[in-house]
């Protein structure tokens, strides 16, 4: 079954590699989205794919890479939209 999730990752996760990890991690788990820095310093991911593949991707962006330091993530269960990739936004 594929489902959709949005994460909004707090902490230190900006200009720690947060976004390349997030799409390394993408890749071999097979989750279609996106990743972005917001403005107030979070981090935003959405990742859609096979249920087990989103909670095992789930449990990385939790993590994060080396010198991160993630607070709290808000989750957001979606409607999957039929994404094909996974990108880094701006």
């Amino acid at each position: 079954m594929i489902i959709a999730r949005r994460f909004l990752v707090r902490g230190r996760v900006q200009r720690v590699g947060f976004r390349y990890f997030a799409e390394e991690m993408a890749r071999i788990e097979g989750i279609n989205g996106f990743v972005r820095n917001l403005p107030d310093g979070r981090v935003e991911v959405l990742g859609e794919g096979d249920a087990e593949s989103v909670v095992r991707f789930e449990r990385a962006i939790r993590r994060g890479p080396t010198g991160a330091h993630v607070d709290d993530v808000e989750t957001e269960s979606l409607e999957p939209a039929g994404l094909v990739t996974f990108r880094i936004k701006g």
